[in-house]
Order: C-alpha cells, then sequence, then structure tokens
C-alpha cells in the first residue's frame, strides 16, 4: 500500500512541475487581472458612451416582464419580474472587448512569430538536406571510381579510356600478391 501512496505522489510532483501546469497558472492570474482593466474601461469609456443614447448606466436597462415592475422604496423589493439585460450587455461587451485584446496583442503576434520560427527552421533544413544530398552524391561518385579502378575498367569515371596505364599491367595499377611481374 506504501507503494501506491509514493506513485501517488510522484504522479502529483509530475504532474504539478510540468510546463503547462505552471502556464496555465500564470495566464489565470494575468487573466484575473485583465478583467479588471476590461470592467474598468466598460464602466468608464462604453457605459458612457452608451449613456449618451440613454441613461448612463448600462447596467440600469432593464425590462418587466411580468406586471408593473415598480420598486418599493422602503423595502428595495420589486413588484413583478424585472429581466435585467443592460448587465447581460455589459457582460457581452466586457467579454468582446477581452477577446479582441487578447487575439491582437497576444494571439496574433505569437502565431506570427512562431510561423516565422518555423519557416526559418524548415529553410535552416532544407539547406541541411540539400548539403547531405550533395554530400552523397559526391560519396558515391568517389565509390564507383573506386570500384572502377579496382575492377580494372577501360573505361574511367567519365566513360572515356583512361590514361597514363602502364602497358601490359591492369589499368597502371601494382600487381596483385599472386601476379608476376
Amino acid at each position: 500500500m506504501s507503494e501506491k501512496k509514493v506513485s501517488l505522489l510522484e504522479g502529483f510532483k509530475a504532474f504539478l512541475t510540468r510546463g503547462n501546469v505552471i502556464d496555465l497558472a500564470v495566464a489565470v492570474v494575468i487573466g484575473a487581472a485583465f478583467t479588471n482593466i476590461v470592467n474598468a474601461v466598460v464602466k468608464g469609456v462604453i457605459n458612457p458612451l452608451v449613456g449618451a443614447f440613454g441613461t448612463q448606466d448600462l447596467e440600469s436597462y432593464s425590462s418587466c416582464l411580468r406586471g408593473p415592475c415598480t420598486t418599493d422604496p422602503d423595502t428595495g423589493e420589486t413588484d413583478g419580474i424585472e429581466i435585467l439585460w443592460g448587465s447581460v450587455l455589459s457582460a457581452a461587451l466586457s467579454f468582446l472587448i477581452t477577446a479582441a485584446v487578447v487575439y491582437f496583442l497576444m494571439v496574433l503576434p505569437m502565431a506570427k512569430y512562431l510561423a516565422r520560427r518555423a519557416a526559418a527552421q524548415a529553410a535552416k533544413e532544407g539547406v541541411k538536406e540539400t548539403i547531405e544530398v550533395s554530400e552523397l552524391e559526391v560519396l558515391k561518385e568517389i565509390r564507383d571510381a573506386l570500384v572502377a579502378q579496382r575492377s580494372g575498367d577501360v573505361a574511367g569515371p567519365s566513360g572515356g579510356p583512361r590514361s597514363g596505364g602502364a602497358p601490359g599491367g591492369s589499368g597502371g595499377a601494382a600487381p596483385g600478391p599472386h601476379e608476376d611481374r
């Protein structure tokens, strides 16, 4: 049973030390701080702009579903069913602003950076592959030339007759151990 506890603790430790868990924690903290900024923009800029066409507080827009929707000033209770669509609109605007800022300031630049990096890596690998292929071709030519010399072919690597061959020998190569001189 102690083996399971050790493996559970090791698994939990591995889970916590993985990079994406830490990235997620940082994202949550930054997102919480960013939410305050967006809410301030909505309340300080968007609500007054909307207020130019109606009330100054976007969240005060509402409709009554049933009844006259009168509010008792002493208790604060409302008669009828009130739908607060202004607060929903305010939350939707906050979401759109947050999504736009995250996309244009974080996602789009990072995507462009990663695309440039991938293109540079692909170009680097393409050059490396070209060098490897040309080296391979040169090595094949050397191998073919050595095989041709050993087998005593009359034609050189270019297909023409070899020059400088010794008369009566095997193409100018030194005789082997079993050949007569």
